[in-house]
């Protein structure tokens, strides 16, 4: 069973920035892919950004050139940093894991993001 622990939610202002933290119980190298879901009332959740491992990162259209998803191996930690906050980003941040030989997902407990206008 793999853990995740996620920080840096919080209230924010339109126009401002954020830096989410998504911290494994295990180590970065048996993970295949990170990534970063929301989920708006009433909404399906979706996907925000993923890394693999091989370096491949992907940007839901809505966060281009806002978002910037990153992994640091040492830390067993995936990071997304948003810019230019609208309201409509408003939503509850879940990070997810896919384990590289089980193929597994894990899922963290998610951090409420909530931009005012």
């Amino acid at each position: 069973q793999v853990q995740l622990v996620e920080s840096g939610g919080g209230l924010v202002q339109a126009g401002g920035s954020l830096t989410l933290s998504c911290a494994a119980s295990t180590s970065i190298f048996s993970i295949d892919a990170m990534g970063w879901y929301r989920q708006a009332p009433g909404k399906q959740r979706e996907l925000v950004a993923a890394v693999t491992s091989g370096g491949i990162i992907n940007y839901a259209d809505s966060v281009k050139g806002r978002a910037t998803i990153s992994r640091d191996n040492a830390k067993n930690t995936v990071y997304l940093q948003m810019n230019s906050l609208k309201p409509e980003d408003t939503a509850v941040y879940y990070c997810k894991v896919r384990m590289r030989l089980t193929k597994n997902d894990y899922w963290g407990q998610g951090t409420q993001v909530t931009v005012s206008s």
